[in-house]
């Protein structure tokens, strides 16, 4: 039995005194433990080690005190075990050679045996768990397969991933089966991520807001639905598109426990948008991390006001930047502790 389990219940909608609270990227690049590590280890490195992909994960609970931990891991996972090499190039990103381009491309890429390609990421979980001792939930995660998609296909990372739409209209045959080659793959991996201990599973649509509402159903929402559809029953799953509230009402009737909600949609909006019931998560802007202590703290209790302490879960709109003091990102989850309607 998990000890803390304030966000299992949030996202099952059961009436809390408090929201639970955690932070996107909570594991790494501002914590100065984190730093050390990443002097020594390169970026996969980090991630295939399971010793080191389980203490950052832990890293940032022990810190702050967070009701759920989310395991050190990188979407990019994925295509690696699909037999497409990725690098994560410092000062760059991720970077991919052999980038998905046309239909003959896709004949060296493979739907892989989870535990061979990535056992080593639910080794991780298993000794993060070991770590936690019950005492929170440990969230897994995967990137939705059109943000997938988009690296795959681009090569690298992009503000208008050109190349990877540029694909999708020209050769759909080839986009729709490069998208159902990542998303049974990712169906696997999760679900074996689920029994190697995970409590939730949330998928990133990081890319998702780079579509139009018509050509989001077509290529990123109808490959959500199968990992909800697959997952649902075994774990509770949390959607999270940037840039998506026009597909919020999609997301809502999914069969998903929750919706997160990046900052540019209002607490008021992404309510209306996604019928009222479901669980949301969000939604602070992570630059505002960069606000006195003081301000954040105002600035969090006026938004759990604004959705509500029931059906929701407190987080950022994206991910923690690497410049966050301490203090700020302290005082984030402090008045989320200290928090009484």
């Amino acid at each position: 039995m998990i000890k803390n389990d304030l966000f299992l219940r949030a996202l099952k909608g059961e009436s809390v005194d408090r929201p639970p609270v955690w932070m996107m990227r909570q594991a790494g690049r501002y914590l100065p433990e984190f730093m050390e590590l990443k002097k020594k280890y390169d970026f996969f490195t980090r991630c295939q080690t399971p010793e080191l992909a389980s203490e950052i994960t832990v890293q940032p609970i022990r810190r702050y005190g967070m009701d759920a931990a989310i395991l050190f891991s990188d979407i990019l996972v994925i295509p690696q075990a699909m037999n497409i090499e990725v690098q994560m190039k410092p000062d760059f990103g991720p970077y991919l050679p052999n980038p998905i381009r046309n239909a003959k491309d896709l004949d060296s890429v493979v739907v892989p045996d989870i535990h061979e390609s990535l056992g080593y990421v639910l080794d991780a979980i298993k000794m993060t768990k070991e770590k936690l001792e019950d005492e929170i939930p440990l969230i897994g995660f995967a990137g939705s397969p059109w943000t997938i998609l988009c690296y795959c296909v681009q090569g690298q990372g992009s503000k208008s991933f050109d190349l990877a739409k540029g694909l999708c209209f020209s050769d759909p045959v080839t986009a729709h089966n490069l998208l159902q080659k990542i998303t049974d793959t990712t169906i696997a991996y999760l679900k074996e991520k689920v029994k190697a201990g995970c409590n939730a599973i949330q998928v990133f649509d990081s890319w998702g807001g780079m579509l139009s509402p018509t050509d989001y159903q077509e290529f990123s929402m109808q490959y959500m639905q199968q990992i909800v559809d697959a997952l649902k029953k075994m774990a509770p799953v949390i959607l999270f598109g940037k840039g998506c509230w026009f597909a919020l009402k999609d997301m809502a009737n999914s069969g998903a426990s929750a919706l997160g909600v990046d900052w540019t949609c209002s607490p008021r909006n992404a309510r209306y948008l996604s019928g009222g019931k479901i669980t949301l998560q969000g939604n602070f802007d992570p630059s505002r991390l960069l606000s006195p202590p003081a301000k954040i703290k105002k600035m969090v209790k006026q938004m759990i006001d604004e959705f509500g302490k029931d059906n929701y879960v407190v987080n950022l709109g994206h991910g923690i930047l690497p410049n966050i003091p301490l203090e700020n990102a302290g005082a984030f989850i402090e008045a989320v502790k200290e928090y009484k309607s």
